[in-house]
């Protein structure tokens, strides 16, 4: 179940229903603030809403003065150990301070930090990683880390409640894709406080970022987890927000630049189209507008395939075709395919957003099209198609099915049974 309760961290809202929010951590020496500050301006650029900042020495605390001063974004300071760390940065105007009680002293220096998070209205994430549960229950995380996982974050909800103290999310991380899954699921059921999500130490960008959607992803499509953040062994922290906003796209969740589809490309393929999606991805970077766009390796299955699109391009091995919404626009040599995309693509923006059509170059390109498209190919379209001529042709009455057996695709595609 989504979270009802909702904190604001430096001006952003996470949880009660809010858009779910990006974040990430700075991989910095806190206390260098020249290379701390051109990171975070990296991240905000790609989309962060929130960053943190570890603190494990006083000079990072009193760093936090001017980097809380000087940020784009609210600024979250990651404390670990030392709770008097912890106090420096909410004193130094940390937006937000990340605090896992089971390692900071006891309750008693828990109770000290939140004693000066009440005074300044600071908010704070709680929770812990399945790396380091409270003594307590480690005999339960071997028989059953889910339930290991979601009894730590129990606890410390309760005793932040017991501080009467209510400002605050709560992580719970693994770095089990499987566990971090079912326990998030659990403690979404249990308490009504905004939670974020996460794979710990998910591993490289590669492998990383497939365990943290295949986690986030399916946790997120639940309703489940108000804020995220990439755990990705990189030195580039905005390559974590790039993917977050990924997987928040794929869900339909939340909308930031373009959209690009590309097909999986096949022994069909005439021209170098990895190059191009590259190409394609790279040069959409600069474009802020959620828009679509498709990458076709052949004209097979035509634009219909990606007549949703707002651009794409299909090609072959000397010319290609520029369309929109399904209507061709204009045929282009092949290795003009990428910049004519754009020249299209920025037309329609300087038009106010008209798609400008040249009607000789269209029916260049339709003509291109209908050279070029496999006819043996029988896509779900063509197929319609075909059977309403036949069935047309017989007089009407019961549908007529076609035979496929002479179709290059017989029993690989799909099957139809004979009416009874």
């Amino acid at each position: 179940m989504a979270s009802t309760r909702q904190i604001t961290v430096g001006g952003v809202p996470i949880g009660g229903g809010a858009p779910v929010a990006v974040q990430t951590m700075t991989k910095t020496e806190t206390a260098n603030l020249q290379a701390t500050m051109a990171q975070i301006h990296r991240v905000a650029e790609a989309g962060a809403d929130l960053v943190r900042v570890a603190v494990p020495r006083e000079q990072d605390a009193e760093a936090l003065k001017t980097i809380v001063a000087e940020s784009p974004i609210p600024i979250i300071a990651d404390i670990h150990f030392n709770h008097t760390l912890a106090i420096k940065a909410i004193e130094a105007g940390a937006h937000c301070v990340r605090l896992n009680p089971g390692n900071i002293g006891g309750p008693d220096k828990v109770a000290e930090v939140i004693a000066a998070a009440n005074k300044t209205g600071t908010p704070m994430r709680i929770g812990v990683n399945s790396g380091s549960l409270p003594k307590h229950l480690r005999d339960l995380e071997f028989e059953n880390p889910v339930e290991a996982l979601v009894t730590a974050a129990v606890e410390f909800v309760e005793l932040m409640e017991r501080l009467d103290f209510t400002n605050f999310k709560v992580s719970m991380k693994s770095t089990s894709v499987p566990n971090t899954i079912a326990s998030n699921r659990l403690l979404a059921e249990r308490i009504p406080y905004p939670l974020h999500l996460g794979i710990t130490e998910a591993g490289t960008k590669w492998a990383g970022s497939l365990k943290s959607a295949v986690g986030l992803g399916t946790l997120l499509a639940d309703g489940v987890g108000d804020t995220v953040r990439i755990s990705l062994s990189t030195f580039h922290a905005e390559e974590e927000v790039k993917v977050a906003w990924e997987i928040l796209k794929a869900l339909k969740l939340r909308e930031r630049g373009p959209v690009l589809i590309a097909c999986p490309t096949c022994g069909r393929l005439q021209f170098d189209m990895d190059s191009v999606v590259a190409e394609v991805e790279r040069r959409l970077e600069a474009y802020e507008d959620p828009i679509e766009v498709s990458v076709l390796g052949c004209a097979v299955n035509g634009i219909g395939e990606a007549r949703h699109a707002d651009f794409g391009i299909t090609g072959a091995k000397d010319a290609g075709m520029i369309f929109s919404k399904g209507e061709p626009l204009k045929k282009v040599p092949t290795d003009q395919l990428v910049d004519e995309l754009f020249v299209e693509i920025d037309r329609y923006y300087a038009s106010g957003k008209k798609v400008v059509r040249d009607e000789a170059q269209a029916a260049e390109a339709v003509q291109w099209l209908s050279e070029n498209e496999d006819l043996s190919a029988v896509t779900p379209e063509r197929l319609a198609a075909m059977e309403a001529a036949a069935n047309e042709a017989a007089g009407g009455g019961d549908a007529v099915l076609l035979d496929e057996s002479a179709s290059p695709t017989d029993g690989r595609r799909f099957t139809r049974e004979p009416a009874a």
